[in-house]
């Protein structure tokens, strides 16, 4: 009993570290991707700065992710911090475009 309960638990540490892993790199491809469509954005007429201001977060995930994903380093705490600021960004991102546009613009 004691052998299947510690197959068990080895089994399920196997799948967490494989689904950290695919999160990490999941949140690490969005992060590359997300500051090249504002690029692609500013590039037909979107606001420079504001723009720039919004995809810097995601420049720093992206910058640890890449570092984290090199040394095969992988950690909740990436997953959950790259949570927290891709959806606050997405959910916030058209008020503090607009709220950054006027603080700039002025």
């Amino acid at each position: 009993m004691a052998l299947n309960s510690s197959l068990n638990t080895e089994k399920h540490q196997k799948d967490m570290n494989r689904s950290l892993v695919i999160i990490s790199r999941i949140i690490l491809y969005y992060s590359i991707f997300y500051p090249i469509m504002k690029i692609i954005a500013i590039a037909q007429g979107a606001w420079l700065l504001p723009n720039l201001i919004i995809a810097a977060p995601f420049l720093i995930l992206a910058a640890l992710g890449w570092r984290l994903n090199k040394q095969k380093n992988y950690s909740w705490l990436y997953v959950i911090a790259g949570v927290v600021v891709i959806s606050l960004i997405r959910y916030y991102e058209t008020e503090w475009m607009f709220w950054l546009n006027e603080t700039f613009s002025s």
